[in-house]
């Protein structure tokens, strides 16, 4: 299993907008991300904090992104 890199929320939505996700909601700290074909993911934006692996990954599994196609758009 291949390590994943440490983003923070911030880097984190700023990968995912590249793959065509746009933040529709901001509720706290939480931004709330959508693609136009109807995936979803919900992505934790403190400053200064990096999202640890297990979160990446569940927001990779909601986003249907391998962990190669995530590392390929770093």
């Amino acid at each position: 299993m291949s390590q994943l890199p440490s983003l923070t929320g911030q880097e984190m939505i700023r990968v995912l907008k590249k793959q065509g996700f746009t933040v529709a909601r901001i509720k706290g700290s939480h931004h709330i991300l959508i693609h136009p074909d109807g995936r979803r993911t919900v992505v934790p934006v403190h400053s200064g904090e990096t999202i640890g692996s297990g979160l990446v990954s569940q927001i990779l599994r909601d986003c249907q992104i391998t962990k190669d196609e995530f590392k390929d758009m770093l």
